[in-house]
Formats: structure tokens, sequence, C-alpha cells
């Protein structure tokens, strides 16, 4: 058991807490059972796992910790005290994984002749605003989502546990070079539809069945004037009420239920 704050290993997980540090090494840490099942659910890389003797108590512990065993992936115990100083949370539930960064490209959200829903996030900065977004695309069968830069990282610890684990449900692209991306885009026949508060035709009455790309951008100034460049075309959500604006996820969320209501003939 460790329990050493002094272990190579906790000292590791410690420096993932920074930015710069996980874009360096390409990896990142995520927390607790249900986020670690669906972590090893999935065909991500998982380097090696770390759990309290509490944490794997329960039926569903046991069976996380098999799992990894039988996936290969290296399995360390630790005291509580130690888990208590990797983990974000209040009241950790025992269990943390480190796993890789995956690299997904545009090429693995939009293919030639597929008629692609995709969400792009341009310079959203609340960390739950953008997990709740990609746990929307998940549910609404998106096929992918594509970070502009500017956004904020998708892997800070609040923007994961928003994700709900949807985050290794769908190909979510990390865009540094963003004209380059929505020329990309573009040139496959995705027609962006740009959120706007007002000003644009209403989202209830805009094509959602072929290729589209939903454009939602930062809660205070919204998407970059770059992206009206390409082929576009501005939708407004009707507001028949007071309020100047709806929250970024909110708002992604009903413009991603339009596209299920019409792409699935939901009356």
């Amino acid at each position: 058991m460790i329990t050493s704050s002094q272990n190579s290993r906790v000292k590791y997980v410690k420096k993932l807490s920074q930015r710069n540090f996980r874009q360096k090494e390409r990896k990142f840490s995520v927390e607790g059972i249900r986020f670690v099942e669906e972590a090893l659910a999935s065909n991500w890389q998982m380097e090696y796992l770390l759990y309290t003797d509490q944490g794997v108590q329960g039926e569903r512990g046991k069976g996380l910790l098999k799992q990894a065993r039988d996936k290969g992936v290296e399995t360390l115990e630790v005291s509580e005290s130690i888990m208590g100083e990797l983990t974000d949370t209040e009241t950790p539930q025992g269990v943390l994984a480190v796993l890789w960064q995956p690299d997904y490209a545009l090429g693995d959200v939009v293919k030639r002749g597929q008629q692609p829903l995709v969400v792009i996030v341009d310079g959203v900065q609340d960390p739950g605003n953008l997990g709740t977004i990609i746990r929307s695309s998940d549910a609404a069968a998106a096929n992918g989502v594509v970070l502009l830069k500017g956004t904020v990282d998708l892997y800070n610890p609040k923007t994961l546990r928003s994700t709900m684990g949807s985050l290794f449900h769908l190909p979510v692209v990390q865009a540094e070079d963003a004209e380059g991306a929505l020329a990309y885009l573009t040139s496959l026949g995705v027609t962006l539809l740009v959120g706007e508060p007002v000003g644009g035709i209403p989202i209830f009455q805009a094509n959602l069945q072929g290729p589209v790309g939903l454009v939602v951008g930062n809660e205070g100034s919204g998407p970059r004037e770059a992206i009206l460049d390409h082929k576009h075309q501005k939708v407004t959500i009707p507001m028949p009420g007071h309020a100047e604006s709806l929250n970024v996820a909110t708002a992604t969320a009903i413009m991603l239920y339009e596209a299920v209501r019409q792409r699935y003939k939901i009356q």
C-alpha cells in the first residue's frame, strides 16, 4: 500500500492537476467508480488505477478492480489520506485512474459522404458548460464535438465531471487551427448553423437533416467573426419571455434536440 506523499506515482498524479503538465504528458486522471467504469468500457488506454480498500469493498468496486486487472492495467492500493490528496471532490469514492489522451482528428468526426451532426464550440470558458455540451451531444447521437482554440480545457476536472462519462462515447477534437478546421468541415459540405440570441431564423425552421455543424460561442461575445467567412446560417431560439439570452449549454441542448426531432421524424 502506498502511504507516502513522496511516492513517484502520487507526485505524478498531483502534477496532472496542472493543464500544462497534462498537455505535455498527454495524460489525465478521472475519479469515481462510475467514471472509471466508463473509462474501462471504452477503448481508451488506461495506464494505472489507484484505489483504497474501502473504495473496492462493494460489488461494483470489486468488479471494477477485476476488470482493470483482466485488461492488464496496473493497480495500486493507496491509503485513504493519499487518495484525499489526489482527488478533486470533497468525498472521494476511493478509485482514481490515469489515462492517455486520445489523438482524435477531424476525420474521426466527419467523413465524406456522411450526413453528420457536429457541435463546434468556440471559446466557451465555463468547464461545467463544456461538459454539459459534450453530454448533450452524446445523448443526441452527434458524430462528435470540435473545440476551437480558446475554449476551456477538455481535461479540466470540472469539465470531466460534467460530461458524466460521455467523453468516452464520441470523439472530441481539440482544433488548434480554427480556420483550418472550419475550412475542412465546410469542404465536406457541412453547413455551419451559428447560434445567435437574436437575428437568425428560428431554429425550428432550419434544416438540420443534412450535414450540419452547430456553432456555439463564448457566453459573452459569441462565436468569432472569422466563422462568418464560411458558408453559414444564423439561427435563433425563440424566447417569448423576458430573458435576454440562454445559458450556452441549455441553448446547445435545445438545438441538438431539434436536430433529433427532425432526423428521427419525431412529431
